[in-house]
């Protein structure tokens, strides 16, 4: 029997998943998560063979628990279902260990086979985010890309400062490096440039 804990916050969606992947003899969905955060605590209370998440969620986005759980060696394989075909995520998604990279678009019968080939070891990606994931390098590190994230959601340059503990002084030099490394006008046209591309 495969495991499966599914993290999504929508419940309508978390619900339909479920049901699609109970109706597997070979498949258990033991666990329910609504964010990455409780997908994280809760991936590790039981055995879990497959972890499939969406990627943006409240508290922690799908990538950021795949992270997480490659930090502690968490043996459960993530898999990632989504309606985002950006290259920047898939990316990020498979330096953090990800093995499946699959579009909420795709048949519903593909998912199951996925997670079968995923469990066996194999390696998942939708195939039309192949090139495209490697046609642009991501340029922001990893201090631009938190302090993007917190200003895409309306910080100010103090609220930033504080919440990953740097001044106020460095956080703007970030900001006006990232602004000009992306050819935009201002930190929110730079964040949404950044969102685009799949590199938030």
């Amino acid at each position: 029997m495969i495991k499966i804990l599914i993290a999504e916050d929508q419940s309508m969606v978390l619900g339909a998943l479920s049901a699609l992947l109970e109706m597997e003899d070979d498949f258990e969905v033991v666990e329910k998560a609504k964010d990455g955060k409780d997908a994280l605590v809760k991936s590790q209370q039981q055995a879990i063979d497959i972890i499939l998440t969406d990627i943006e969620m409240p508290c922690m986005t799908g990538i950021e628990l795949a992270q997480e759980l490659q930090k502690i060696n968490h043996p459960a394989k993530v898999m990632i279902l989504t309606t985002f075909a950006r290259g920047g995520y898939l990316r990020r998604a498979m330096a953090a260990g990800v093995k499946g990279y699959l579009l909420k678009d795709a048949p519903s019968d593909s998912l199951a086979d996925a997670v079968r080939k995923i469990h066996r070891g194999k390696i998942i990606v939708a195939p039309e985010l192949v090139t495209q994931a490697w046609a642009v390098e991501d340029p922001l590190g990893d201090n631009e890309r938190k302090i993007l994230r917190f200003s895409l959601e309306g910080h100010s340059t103090k609220e930033i400062a504080d919440l990953i503990n740097l001044s106020a002084g460095t956080v703007r030099n970030y900001l006006s490096e990232v602004t000009s490394k992306l050819g935009a006008k201002n930190r929110i046209e730079a964040a949404r440039i950044a969102k685009q591309k799949g590199w938030l």
